[in-house]
């Protein structure tokens, strides 16, 4: 029998997106989101408010990118999302991580982590139901040490999700099913 919970984000796993901007005095501003999809093959929405400094950044340059945390990097994925970019403009060097800056879009990419996803901003939407940046992708990269046959190796990449039941981080891995086929025996 299933029992009714408090709780309005229940939807499991939720994506551990890292948002790196650049600030106005060329500084890296990264924050941890957990509200992110994609719309298309290259469109993103990230449901982000607009008091978020790495929202201001965003509009301001037009650009940022999304890299995916990894278990390896817990910590500092916990932390980008627990300061605010607007009362500590250095928690990026904090962090002791690095950037490179890219080469497509106005935005740093995070090196410790293997993947990246280069976006350019498309616009900002508000209304009575949804808000938040809504942006193209323009480059997908990727280290070649997570990638097997040309292709994402999730158990090595060690990607990791947001549980909102506990608060709590896990490692996405194993692969249980084969999307597009496993179902075709239901036919």
């Amino acid at each position: 029998m299933k029992k009714n919970i408090k709780t309005t984000e229940a939807i499991f796993p939720m994506p551990v997106l890292l948002i790196a901007t650049y600030n106005e005095d060329g500084t890296v501003d990264v924050m941890n989101a957990a509200w992110g999809t994609m719309l298309d093959r290259d469109i993103v929405l990230l449901n982000l408010s607009e008091n978020h400094k790495t929202v201001q950044n965003i509009k301001r340059t037009k650009a940022f990118t999304i890299s995916l945390a990894t278990a390896k990097y817990v910590k500092e994925a916990d932390y980008f999302g627990m300061v605010s970019g607007n009362n500590t403009p250095d928690k990026f060097a904090k962090s002791k991580m690095t950037t490179t800056k890219s080469n497509l879009v106005e935005a740093p990419i995070i090196n410790e982590l293997p993947i990246c996803l280069e976006c350019e901003f498309l616009k900002f939407q508000d209304d009575e139901y949804s808000y938040g940046v809504i942006a193209k992708v323009v480059n997908v990269s990727c280290e070649e040490s997570v990638m097997q046959d040309d292709k994402v190796d999730i158990n090595a990449l060690e990607a990791i999700a947001f549980d909102p039941f506990t608060h709590g981080y896990y490692k996405v891995s194993e692969r249980v099913g084969n999307a597009f086929k496993d179902g075709l025996e239901l036919r």
